[in-house]
C-alpha cells in the first residue's frame, strides 16, 4: 500500500519480502520514527549507495526497560512519511507490535561483553532488545548494507559484533552525528526540551569539544579528558551520568594513555536523557572496515 504523501508502506513482513524480492540491492535504516535530519542524512546515503532504500518505523518495546518512556516516546508517522519521500526513499517498513513479536516470540538476541557497560549497565536489558529487533529486520529485509548514525555509539558496536558473530550478510555503514545549530546532536528526544533546556544541554557537546580539542593538542591522559567533559558540564549545573573515555572497538575503559578513544556520556537535561560522543585518533572509515 501507499501513504497518502507517496512513499510505499509496507506493514506486514509478507508485504515486505514481496517488495524486497525485486528491489535489487537494498540499504535499510532502522528508526524509530519521529525522524530529524540525522535520520534524513541516513536515508540519503542509503538512497545514494543503494538501488532501493527501505526505512523501518517501528518503536520496539523489548529495548526499554521499566519506568523509561516507551509510552511517550514521540510518534509522527505521517511526517516521518513526507520526510521518507522527500529524501527519495523508496519504501517504509512500519509494522505493528503483533507483527514484530507474535504471540509465544520469546526468542531473543543477547549481546556479549560489548554491551554490558555504559548504556548497558545504565539500561538492563536494552541492548538485548536492539540486537533483536536488529537481527529480525535484517532477517526480514536482508538488506545489502544497514546504516547506523555515530550519536548511538555503543548501539553502532554492538550490531557491529553481532553482525560479525553470527556471520549475517550485510555491511554496517556508520555515518556522523548530525547536529544543530550550537552543537547539540540531533535526537528524537530533543522534543522533551524546553528553550532554556536547550540552551543548557549545548554544554554536552561543549564539552565533548574541549576534550576533543585537548586530545589534538597532545593531550592523552584519559583522566584529564574525562575531567574537561565533567567540568564543562558542571559550568553549566549539570551532572552527567558517566563520562567514559574508552577504546573505540571494545568499549573498554581507557585508564592510561589514550591514542584512540570514543569520549561519550549521558546526561538527564529536564525529562530527557540525552547521550552524546567523540571520536579520536580513529575515523568512521577505519570503525567501518572492523
Amino acid at each position: 500500500m501507499t501513504s497518502a504523501v507517496g512513499v510505499r508502506v509496507l506493514r506486514s513482513v509478507r508485504e515486505l519480502r514481496e517488495w524486497r524480492a525485486t528491489a535489487g540491492e537494498v540499504g535499510l535504516v532502522p528508526t524509530m520514527g519521529a525522524l530529524h535530519e540525522g535520520h534524513v542524512a541516513l536515508v540519503e546515503r542509503a538512497v545514494r549507495e543503494s538501488e532501493r532504500a527501505v526505512a523501518s518505523i517501528f518503536v520496539n518495546p523489548t529495548q526499554f526497560g521499566p519506568g523509561e518512556d516507551y509510552a511517550a516516546y514521540p510518534r509522527s508517522d505521517e511526517r516521518d512519511l513526507a520526510l521518507l519521500e522527500a529524501a527519495g526513499c523508496a519504501a517504509a517498513f512500519v509494522p505493528s507490535v503483533e507483527e514484530m513479536y507474535p504471540p509465544g516470540d520469546d526468542t531473543r538476541v543477547v549481546p556479549g561483553d560489548i554491551a554490558a557497560r555504559l548504556e548497558g549497565a545504565a539500561r538492563p536489558g536494552h541492548f538485548t532488545g536492539v540486537c533483536t529487533v536488529v537481527a529480525k529486520l535484517f532477517g526480514m529485509a536482508t538488506p545489502t548494507r544497514a546504516y547506523f548514525g555515530q550519536k548511538d555509539f555503543q548501539q553502532l558496536r554492538v550490531i557491529q559484533t553481532m553482525v560479525r558473530g553470527l556471520a549475517l550478510p550485510v555491511r554496517i555503514v556508520p555515518c556522523p552525528i548530525v547536529r544543530a545549530a550550537g552543537g547539540l546532536a540531533l535526537s528524537s528526544r530533543n522534543a522533551y526540551l524546553s528553550a532554556e533546556e536547550r540552551r543548557g544541554a549545548l554544554a554536552l557537546s561543549r564539552g565533548l569539544h574541549v576534550a576533543e580539542a585537548e586530545w589534538q593538542r597532545g593531550e592523552r591522559g584519559a583522566r584529564r579528558l574525562r575531567e574537561w567533559v565533567a567540568s564543562t558540564l558542571a559550568a553549566a549545573g549539570l551532572a552527567a551520568e558517566y563520562v567514559s573515555v574508552a577504546d573505540p572497538v571494545t568499549l573498554r575503559e581507557v585508564e592510561g594513555r589514550a591514542e584512540r578513544a570514543v569520549v561519550s556520556l549521558a546526561c538527564r537535561v529536564g525529562r530527557a536523557r540525552l547521550i552524546d560522543n567523540a571520536l579520536v585518533g580513529m575515523t568512521l572509515d577505519e570503525l567501518a572496515a572492523l
